[in-house]
C-alpha cells in the first residue's frame, strides 16, 4: 500500500493536551514561516473535550508556526508510521507573541531571567506513569522483577527517544502498583520543557504500537500510589558555570538560588492550580505519598514542595555541578512549559526581591500541629483545585507575569472542567482521568 508522510505541527495547551494541525510532509517547507492557521477558542478545548467559556468567541485567527530546533521524528522498525512531530510557538497574524501561547510564555520568562540577572536555568523533568494491562502489581518497587516485567517495552520506549534527540537517564520498576518512571538529563531553557512533552507523548506512541496502554494521571486509586512529575533546577552564570551551590551558606544553596527558591515558595500557592491543575492532583497532594502537602523547603526530603537535592562527594566530583533542587508539587495533567514558565516567574520574582529561603526542614510535618507549622511559618498547600484557582484568579503577581487575558482564560478552562466532574464520585473521576491521561 503507498503511503504519504504526514507530519503534525502543535504546541502545548492548558489542558496539558498537545494539539495541532497535521500536513503532508512534502508541504512542510512552504509552512516553515507562514506556519498553519489555528483559533483562539481551541485554547479552551477541557481535558474532557468540551470547550470553556471563551472571551474569543468564534471570532479571530492565529498562527502556529513550527520550531526547527523542535522535531521529533522516530521510526520504530515495526512497519507502523513514523511518529513525526514539531513543536511550534502560536502567534498573532502579523508575527507577534499570543498571549495564551505556553511555549512563547516560557521563552517569555527565561529571556527576562537572563536579561536581568545574567543565569540561565538548566533543568530535568522526572515523570511517573502506570500500565493499564489489567493484572496487579509486577513485584516489589524497584525491583528487578518489576523491570523484567516491561523491559521490552522500556528498550523500544529508551530507543524511541533517543531518536527523537531526548537524552533518558533511568527508566525503573517504581514503587506503586504497575508504576514506572522516566527520567532525563538536565537541558538548557526551553529545552528542557520540549524533551519532557517528547517523554510524554512517546510513552504514549509505544504504548499503542505494543498494545500495553499507559497512564500519566495524577492518581488512579485514593488508595494507592500517585504519578507526580518532579522538575530538577540548578542556575547557570554567563559563563556557563554551576551559580546554585555555594558550600558556605545554609544547606549549601547560593544567595541567587535561594532567592530564586524564595520566589517559589512565596508565589506558590498562586499558582499550585498551574502545576497542579486537575481536581484529582489534590489527592496526591497529600502527606506520605512522596508528594508534597505543604508549602516548604526539606534538605534531602521527598515530602518537600522543593527539595534541596543530595551529590556525590566521592573523590574527583564536581559537587557544584551537580547540585540543584527540586520542584515536587507538579503532576502531568500540566503542561511543562506551563508549569516551569509559572516556576521561572516565580523565582525571578524572588531575585528581584531579594526574598530569603526559610530554613529546610528535616522532619515530617504531618506530625506537627498547626500551631506548630505556623510558628514556622509553614502552611499546607491549597486543599483542591477550587480552592488554587480562588488563589490564581486573585493573584497580582500572575496577573503581571502571564497577563489577564491568560489569567482569565485559564481559570474559566479550569472551572469548566470542574463543572464536567459536578456531582461525580471521586472514583468516577480518576477513571475519567486515567483515561485522558
Amino acid at each position: 500500500m503507498n503511503r504519504e508522510e504526514i507530519v503534525m505541527v502543535c504546541a502545548p495547551d492548558i489542558s496539558g493536551q498537545v494539539r495541532g494541525k497535521s500536513i503532508p510532509l512534502a508541504d512542510l517547507h512552504g509552512r516553515s514561516g507562514r506556519g498553519i492557521g489555528w483559533v483562539p477558542t481551541n485554547v479552551q478545548i477541557t481535558t474532557f473535550n468540551t470547550i470553556a467559556n471563551s472571551p474569543f468567541g468564534s471570532l479571530g485567527d492565529l498562527l502556529m508556526v513550527p520550531d526547527p530546533n523542535a522535531e521529533v521524528r522516530v521510526d520504530f522498525g515495526d512497519g507502523s508510521p513514523s511518529e513525526h512531530f514539531f513543536l511550534g510557538n502560536i502567534l498573532y497574524t502579523d508575527g507577534s507573541p499570543w498571549e495564551c501561547c505556553l511555549r512563547g510564555r516560557l521563552a517569555q520568562a527565561l529571556d527576562a531571567l537572563s536579561a536581568e540577572t545574567g543565569l540561565k536555568l538548566r533543568s530535568a523533568f522526572e515523570l511517573e506513569f502506570q500500565f493499564l494491562d489489567g493484572s496487579p502489581g509486577y513485584g516489589p518497587g524497584f525491583s528487578l522483577t518489576g523491570l523484567r516485567k516491561k523491559k521490552r517495552f522500556g528498550e523500544a520506549y529508551l530507543a524511541a527517544l533517543r531518536q527523537a534527540g531526548v537524552e533518558p537517564d533511568s527508566f525503573l520498576r517504581e514503587w506503586g502498583d504497575q508504576q514506572y518512571e522516566v527520567t532525563m538529563h538536565p537541558q538548557l531553557g526551553i529545552k528542557a520543557a520540549d524533551h519532557a512533552l517528547s517523554i510524554r507523548e512517546l510513552a504514549r506512541a509505544t504504548a499503542e504500537r505494543l498494545n500495553d496502554p499507559v497512564t500519566f494521571t495524577p492518581i488512579r486509586d485514593l488508595n494507592g500510589a500517585g504519578n507526580g512529575v518532579h522538575i530538577h533546577m540548578s542556575l547557570e552564570d554567563k559563563t556557563g558555570s554551576p551559580a546554585t551551590y555555594d558550600p558556605s551558606r545554609t544547606a549549601g544553596l547560593s544567595e541567587v538560588a535561594g532567592q530564586f527558591v524564595a520566589g517559589i515558595l512565596f508565589h506558590l500557592p498562586d499558582i499550585t492550580a498551574m502545576v497542579a491543575p486537575s481536581l484529582i492532583s489534590y489527592a496526591r497532594l497529600t502527606p506520605h505519598r512522596w508528594s508534597a502537602a505543604f508549602n516548604n523547603l526539606g534538605h534531602r526530603d521527598r515530602e518537600a514542595a522543593v527539595r534541596i537535592c543530595p551529590v556525590a562527594e566521592l573523590p574527583g566530583m564536581d559537587v557544584a555541578k551537580q547540585f540543584n533542587v527540586e520542584f515536587r508539587v507538579g503532576d502531568s495533567a500540566a503542561s511543562p512549559h506551563l508549569q516551569l514558565a509559572a516556576l521561572v516567574f516565580a523565582g525571578l520574582d524572588g531575585i528581584r526581591k531579594r526574598m530569603k529561603p526559610p530554613a529546610p526542614t528535616e522532619e515530617d510535618l504531618a506530625l506537627l500541629s498547626p500551631s506548630q507549622l505556623e510558628k514556622r511559618g509553614i502552611a499546607p498547600l491549597p486543599d483542591n483545585l477550587s480552592e488554587a484557582l480562588d488563589r490564581l484568579e486573585k493573584s497580582e503577581a500572575v496577573r503581571s507575569w502571564f497577563g489577564a487575558l491568560f489569567q482569565d482564560v485559564y481559570v474559566k478552562h479550569k472551572r469548566r472542567e470542574l463543572e464536567f466532574l459536578d456531582g461525580k464520585t471521586i472514583k468516577e473521576s480518576c477513571q475519567l482521568y486515567e483515561r485522558v491521561y
